[in-house]
């Protein structure tokens, strides 16, 4: 089988600009393409190969991206604010959306992209044919906060810092704080995605492991329970976190099946 082309792109909006990259299957139909939005230390070189071989699994164009300060996009200035999830639509994606000329997609995300993802089906129900979440945060648990303090813990090692500068080079510190820093915010312990999943319409499929270290089997029951549209969850067993790393034949199998 011919790998998929892969086509990169800068997308401009008011903030800076947005480093974009797709995967182009051959011989692909007119089938809503795969927009994913990654975690809160990930960017889109960290899905590794995973976008080819989502293109291949369903005969789609797979889009990704770098959030503003992630990566390979432009610096995000000051902290990060506590809205983040609420405005990304609004902002970063509504560029990409309009740059691209996306008529339909399908909104794919994995941890608090997830929850990303479904602030975009909420906001763009006319072109989001599908959302798909993976390890997703529906609101702020005991685990979740546990994992980050932990993970906190583990980044004090020089080393650990340096592998994730590989990926967001000197920002890496920015990186860093902006996922922990939000998370234990006293501020944020009322988020909550269940508003949000009663307006979203299209189909939901909802992936997480029974051993994911930052979120209960809570998280996907949930979304699926709070959820307009059709829904359903696929609970994958001895995963943890990251299902498209440690599962990725069954996270390609399901997600194919969803979308026939």
């Amino acid at each position: 089988m011919t790998p998929p082309t892969i086509h990169d792109t800068r997308v401009p909006t008011p903030r800076g600009r947005l480093f974009v990259r797709s995967w182009q299957p051959s011989g692909v139909a007119d089938a809503p393409p795969i927009v994913l939005f990654h975690e809160s230390l990930g960017c889109s070189a960290l899905w590794r190969d995973f976008p080819a071989q989502l293109a291949e699994a369903t005969c789609r164009r797979v889009i990704a991206y770098d959030r503003l300060g992630f990566g390979r996009s432009d610096p995000c200035p000051g902290r990060l604010p506590l809205d983040f999830i609420e405005t990304e639509p609004q902002e970063a994606f509504a560029a990409i959306h309009t740059h691209l000329a996306l008529t339909h997609f399908i909104a794919f995300g994995h941890s608090v992209g997830g929850a990303m993802a479904a602030h975009v089906a909420m906001a763009f129900p006319e072109t989001c044919r599908g959302l798909v979440t993976e390890s997703a945060m529906s609101f702020v648990e005991t685990r979740t906060l546990d994992g980050v303090r932990e993970a906190k813990r583990a980044f004090a090692a020089p080393e650990q810092l340096a592998r994730l500068a590989r990926y967001h080079g000197d920002r890496a510190r920015w990186v860093l704080d902006a996922w922990v820093d939000t998370w234990l915010d006293e501020a944020f312990r009322d988020w909550d995605l269940a508003g949000v999943m009663t307006r979203v319409p299209c189909p939901l499929l909802a992936l997480h492991g029974d051993r994911d270290e930052y979120g209960s089997p809570r998280h996907p029951e949930r979304l699926v329970a709070h959820a307009a549209g059709p829904a359903m969850l696929r609970l994958l067993p001895g995963c943890g976190h990251v299902p498209h790393r440690e599962r990725p034949e069954a996270v390609l199998a399901t997600v194919a099946a969803f979308l026939e």
